[in-house]
């Protein structure tokens, strides 16, 4: 069984960053995707970005050339960094993994971008 525990969100202005960290219980280079999604009220749940074991990355368009997922293996952990946020950025944001075919979530972090 994989933990996921995220950190890092707030509250903050439009334009402004934060930068959400993921840490899982299992090391990471076991772990062949890792993701972020978010889930804003009242809309099904999102990808934001994914991190593979080879070093790819995926974005959603939305968040294309602001967002930056990366990964230490060193700490097991997979980062969000978020620049120029928008007041649509606002939902709650989910690491996620998946090892030996079962999906695991984290608790989530809220992230409210005011305008």
């Amino acid at each position: 069984q994989v933990q996921l525990v995220e950190s890092g969100g707030g509250l903050v202005q439009a334009g402004g960053s934060l930068r959400l960290s993921c840490a899982a219980s299992e090391t990471t280079l076991r772990l062949n995707v890792m993701g972020w999604y978010r889930q804003a009220p009242g809309k099904q749940r999102e990808l934001v970005a994914t991190y593979t074991s080879g070093g790819s990355t995926n974005y959603a368009d939305s968040v294309k050339g602001r967002f930056t997922i990366s990964r230490d293996n060193a700490k097991n952990t997979v980062y969000l960094q978020m620049n120029s946020l928008k007041p649509e950025d606002t939902a709650v944001y989910y690491c996620n993994t998946r090892l030996w075919g079962v999906l695991y979530w984290g608790q989530g972090t809220q992230v409210s971008v005011s305008s």
